[in-house]
């Protein structure tokens, strides 16, 4: 079964974002192209050292289950230009 990425929230709404509240942390889906899904750890999961682990162990076992077309689901951990520039901002630096 093909996955859209409405029906992909939904699985990570029924079985993968509760557990990720209960670290108040959240998942953000960024794409979903050839087959491969990418997605953002957000709130207290985002930087945390077991990142990896819950996206192989958790989200990515989820979806894999539901939608055996998506053959891989990659971990984004960069920071966002917007937070950057927030962050200058904040410290009074140039952007």
């Amino acid at each position: 079964m093909t996955g859209t990425r409405e029906q992909i929230e939904m699985i990570l709404n029924k079985k993968v974002r509760p557990a990720l509240a209960k670290h108040e942390g959240d998942v953000t889906v960024l794409s979903l192209e050839n087959n491969i899904l990418k997605v953002r750890l957000t709130g207290k999961c985002s930087g945390c050292p077991a990142a990896g682990r819950t996206n192989e162990e958790l989200i990515a076992a989820e979806i894999k289950a539901a939608f055996p077309s998506v053959t891989d689901v990659v971990l984004v951990e960069e920071t966002s230009q917007e937070l950057l520039d927030a962050a200058r901002r904040l410290l009074g630096l140039s952007s």
